[in-house]
């Protein structure tokens, strides 16, 4: 479909050196809206007695209803102007986060929860918005300053949300959500610099284009089955992981899902290293060593069946290892994506994002459903057959190829460096 673009504007400020780090915040408290009820689900159902299936059912159907809302919300970042547009969903995802906090009954708990995940998608307009604004050599860097702040969101999230639920119960962190997101509206509404839609297109012409984009594109979609099977496997490990802490091999609280989550956030201190490795040996090569961290950690993660305090260990290992995986190779599959044409950068990314939660989605339902029928080791053997296919990806979209010549490009470079000497 053609692009109609507005008539010249001046450019938007460039992004500064503090914004990036208010941004990454903002990316990790609102993704945490997304994750923080898995590690509250055993008490929710508990508390409205229903079953442990049913309770877990709602951290499946927020992060449906993340991906839902990429795919219908995040595209608008090409049309509107970004600032407005994300006030207005942080607004609309604090008022579904206090619905959800004072829900009588399940099923009212169920809505608002698909409704918090389709407004909670800032993140997806904030990160095309940041590479937009920085020259090409600052672009990895910066994804992944805003990476480690989405990450860390997710991750400490379930400390958030085990911590405060245990000790003040589920709703608590709802309503403390609540008004942390209302609070982020202001914020950034005064510090986010004003800028100018790329196109002029209908909606109905974004949704067509970005459904175009993952057939034509191929860099598109070499990065959405890397994401789709790492991150897969990630939600599967996470999703359980509640299930079998607080179940009777450990007996423990959700307290202990939040310790362990705050081990894996160690994990977002990588990113912006990750964004340097990928200016400097591209994507190709850090997607390798993501498949091979995650390989690894669905053998590490096996251990954690044992129980005591070695289970324990490689749990805590286990989850480090697959959270290091997912963040790494999001910057790497990003900084590929917004490689690509400055223009269509929210569809891009609304194409992937989409694609890498309905992975998720499909990885927490299949997660359960391996542990509820039979145990942490099919679990394992589900992460590591889901990351196991992000290595067919990269062998049959030529991974090896690309390093090699990048790696004879660094030669190149680095004599001709020399003689200029």
């Amino acid at each position: 479909m053609p692009q109609t673009t507005p008539p010249a504007a001046p450019a938007p400020p460039p992004l500064g050196r503090g914004l990036p780090f208010v941004m990454a915040l903002a990316c990790g408290v609102t993704v945490a809206n997304a994750y923080f009820p898995q590690a509250v689900t055993p008490l929710i159902a508990r508390s409205l007695d229903v079953s442990d299936g049913t309770a877990t059912t709602l951290a499946t159907l927020t992060q449906l209803g993340y991906a839902v809302g990429i795919f219908l919300l995040v595209p608008l970042g090409d049309r509107l102007p970004r600032r407005p547009l994300i006030t207005v969903l942080l607004a609309v995802t604090s008022v579904a986060l206090s619905t959800a906090g004072l829900a009588p009954g399940i099923g009212l708990l169920l809505a608002a929860g698909a409704l918090v995940g389709l407004a909670t998608v800032v993140p997806q307009i904030l990160l095309p918005m940041a590479a937009g604004l920085v020259a090409p050599e600052r672009r990895g860097s910066v994804i992944g300053t805003l990476q480690a702040g989405l990450i860390g969101g997710i991750l400490l999230a379930r400390a958030f949300g085990g911590v405060l639920g245990e000790h003040l119960g589920w709703r608590a962190p709802y309503l403390v959500a609540a008004v942390l997101t209302a609070l982020l509206a202001v914020v950034l509404g005064a510090l986010l610099p004003p800028t100018v839609p790329a196109v002029r297109d209908g909606y109905p012409g974004l949704l067509t284009d970005t459904l175009r984009m993952l057939r034509t594109e191929k860099e598109l979609r070499r990065s959405v089955l890397f994401q789709v099977t790492v991150f897969g496997g990630f939600s599967a490990a996470w999703t359980a992981v509640a299930l079998l802490v607080t179940g009777p091999r450990y007996g423990m609280g959700t307290q202990a899902v939040g310790v362990l989550a705050l081990v894996g956030a160690g994990s977002m201190f990588l990113a912006p290293s990750t964004g340097k490795w990928v200016d400097r040996y591209g994507p190709d090569r850090v997607n390798l060593w993501c498949v091979a961290a995650g390989l690894t950690a669905a053998g590490v993660l096996a251990a954690g069946a044992l129980g005591g305090v070695a289970g324990i260990v490689a749990l805590a290992a286990g989850l480090l290892l697959i959270d290091v995986a997912v963040q790494c190779g999001q910057v790497a599959n990003q900084a590929r994506i917004f490689a690509l044409r400055p223009e269509v950068h929210s569809r891009l990314n609304t194409g992937y994002m989409t694609c890498s939660f309905l992975g998720a989605s499909a990885g927490s339902w299949l997660g359960i459903r391996a542990y509820t029928h039979f145990g942490w080791w099919a679990v394992c053997a589900l992460i590591a057959l889901a990351v196991a296919s992000a290595l067919v990806t990269y062998v049959v979209g030529g991974g090896g190829r690309r390093i090699a010549r990048t790696g004879a490009k660094e030669a190149t470079e680095s004599e001709a460096a020399i003689r200029s000497r």
